[in-house]
């Protein structure tokens, strides 16, 4: 078994859509994967088809974060890769921005990555190498109106990666996040169904409503964010640290 097979991943989010791919990348990479999400049923069949292990993990259960982690260190061994990848998306008005609402993207989005970096990059740093990856988004470098507690809660995770790449420079472990804009996922299927409640368009309108936000003219594709993953866990990429990596066709310019 080479050193890569013997490294183990753990990838939030990843019962549907892009912590799925990813989870499946790193599988056929010859990674170790530790698949968690809240879907018992989804992460088992994706653990028992790519030979990883199923973690069931609800991030807003703080305590629920650690006992994750020492399953699958107990189980796998030591965690070289984290990929912070699960999220929720709400939108509405200020006015109609709940506490509740606020409360869950913030602990969902923000506050779960910090608890599992936290956690895991003791380790890595005694190690001396490891990789941490947040699925942010372009809303975490750009406003939109509607999204606060979305935007401020990708904002955050933008600034915990590039607050931990220079603490953490000198150490083998890099931070870094990954930007995309609309993704042709259930989030945004969701979204569209929501652009069609709202304004009465067909959903094809609605499609389109997004799609022109790219200066490509399309959704950003699954396999497209998998690849920037991919290439920031390869060693070859232990020079790219702290930076925020943006799939949007241009969308956004910083």
């Amino acid at each position: 078994m080479t050193e890569q097979q013997q490294r183990v991943a753990f990838v939030t989010g990843a019962s549907r859509g892009i912590g799925e791919g990813i989870a499946r990348a790193l599988a056929q990479a010859g990674y170790r994967v530790a698949c968690a999400a809240r879907s018992k049923d989804a992460i088992s069949a994706l653990a028992e088809e790519i030979g990883g292990l199923a973690v069931p993990l609800d991030l807003t259960e703080t305590d629920a974060i650690s006992e994750a982690i020492d399953i699958v260190e107990s189980t796998l061994g030591p965690i070289d890769v984290l990929v912070s990848n699960a999220g929720v998306a709400m939108s509405a008005p200020l006015e109609r921005t709940s506490d509740a609402d606020w409360d869950s993207t913030i602990a969902v989005n923000l506050t779960a990555g910090f608890l599992l970096t936290r956690r895991v990059v003791p380790g890595m740093v005694e190690r001396g190498a490891g990789r941490v990856i947040y699925l942010a988004s372009n809303a975490g470098l750009s406003g939109y109106a509607y999204t606060s507690a979305y935007c401020a809660s990708k904002h955050g995770v933008i600034g915990l990666m590039r607050a931990l790449a220079i603490e953490n420079a000198r150490t083998g472990v890099t931070f870094n996040a990954v930007c995309p804009g609309f993704v042709e996922t259930d989030i945004v299927r969701e979204t569209i169904e929501k652009i069609q409640a709202t304004t009465g368009r067909d959903a094809e309108a609605a499609r389109r409503a997004l799609e022109k936000m790219n200066p490509q003219g399309r959704l950003i594709q699954v396999d497209e964010v998998v690849h920037a993953v991919m290439a920031l866990v390869d060693e070859g990429a232990r020079g790219i640290n702290g930076q925020a990596i943006t799939i949007d066709g241009g969308q956004v310019m910083h």
